[in-house]
């Protein structure tokens, strides 16, 4: 039989055996070799998982759902309507957490945080703390603003809300 074709009917019964025990086989045109190297299966156990999202970050995707519901003094319901600790109020209410439907009240619940350090579901205080609204990441808020307005996100930097921050507090689970 000739050499080639003794080389070929080699590399099928590798390849047959290389499928028949799993491993994988590549061959190499210019050498003629068969290289085989196991297959790279990494276990389930060592599959990064996604963390569990943080009561903050629920609260804060469950203020998002009420992007564009209008304005109301006192309101705590999509269907009424938001004030801004109203806002506040029917998120982390949502999620089981009972918080005051005040912004002044709001300012002694959950402990201080460093602007630099907010998280999504963080609570922002403005000047004279008659002003709320939720952290929701990458330097932005969603707020209930004020009468004839919507609920709204708006970023922190570029507009006048973040120049009037005066603090912030992060509401932990009781």
């Amino acid at each position: 039989m000739p050499t080639r074709r003794r080389i070929q009917l080699l590399a099928c019964a590798l390849a047959l055996t290389a499928i028949v025990f799993g491993w994988a086989a590549q061959s190499t045109t210019i050498t003629h070799q068969l290289v085989i190297d196991t297959p790279q299966v990494k276990s389930a156990r060592y599959r990064k998982k996604r963390p569990k999202p943080t009561l903050g970050e629920r609260a804060a995707k469950i203020a998002l759902s009420a992007v564009g519901v209008p304005y109301r003094w006192g309101g705590t319901s999509l269907a009424s309507g938001f004030d801004c600790s109203g806002l506040v109020y029917w998120a982390y209410h949502r999620l089981g957490i009972e918080v005051p439907h005040s912004s002044y009240a709001l300012f002694d619940v959950g402990r201080a945080v460093r602007s630099s350090r907010l998280r999504p579901g963080d609570v922002l205080f403005f000047s004279g703390l008659g002003h709320v609204g939720l952290y929701i990441g990458r330097g932005r808020m969603v707020h209930a603003p004020h009468s004839g307005l919507d609920v709204e996100v708006v970023a922190l930097d570029g507009s006048h809300y973040g120049s009037r921050l005066v603090g912030a507090r992060r509401i932990a689970a009781a």
